[in-house]
């Protein structure tokens, strides 16, 4: 995979002519290389580094105590976060120019507990099925012994980069 870990990140949104000029995997990989923004909400979960090659997309972050539940322990909105950006993205890799995605639904069953003392995670997300109108994708989040936190599936919906809402 292409990791950028040394590229520049930044936030905000793509104007929807600009995303619609690439392909999927292009836009991701100018995403990673720090010359297009990555999402507003992946400076909520303490977005750190990823990589994309065709139908498979990594994001990495570091929870901490601002993700947690009143429980003392993260909340299950990070993981929700980073495998939904994960997957979806998955299924965004496989994109012609023009076309974007918007998750329809997902799934994910959380497995073990996640702390701000579980440091790094990495959520990669792998396309199953990508075609004209429908795409499907599943992901697993680890920690940085490579255990298993959490996995998941989506199912997206592709559109018009022109016309994505």
């Amino acid at each position: 995979m292409d990791d950028k870990s040394t590229a520049q990140t930044f936030y905000g949104l793509t104007p929807p002519d600009v995303l619609g000029s690439m392909s999927g995997i292009d836009f991701l990989r100018k995403m990673f290389a720090g010359e297009m923004p990555h999402a507003t909400m992946m400076q909520q979960v303490g977005f750190t580094r990823g990589s994309v090659e065709p139908g498979i997309v990594v994001f990495q972050a570091i929870p901490g105590a601002q993700h947690y539940n009143p429980v003392g322990s993260v909340h299950g909105g990070f993981t929700a976060t980073l495998l939904d950006s994960a997957m979806g993205c998955a299924v965004h890799s496989m994109l012609p120019a023009g076309s974007v995605y918007t998750t329809l639904e997902f799934q994910i069953s959380l497995i073990r507990a996640i702390t701000k003392d579980t440091g790094e995670v990495r959520a990669e997300g792998r396309a199953i099925h990508v075609g004209r109108r429908i795409g499907t994708a599943e992901g697993k989040l680890f920690d940085a012994g490579g255990r298993l936190l959490a996995h998941g599936t989506t199912t997206c919906m592709v559109l018009t980069a022109a016309n994505p809402g």
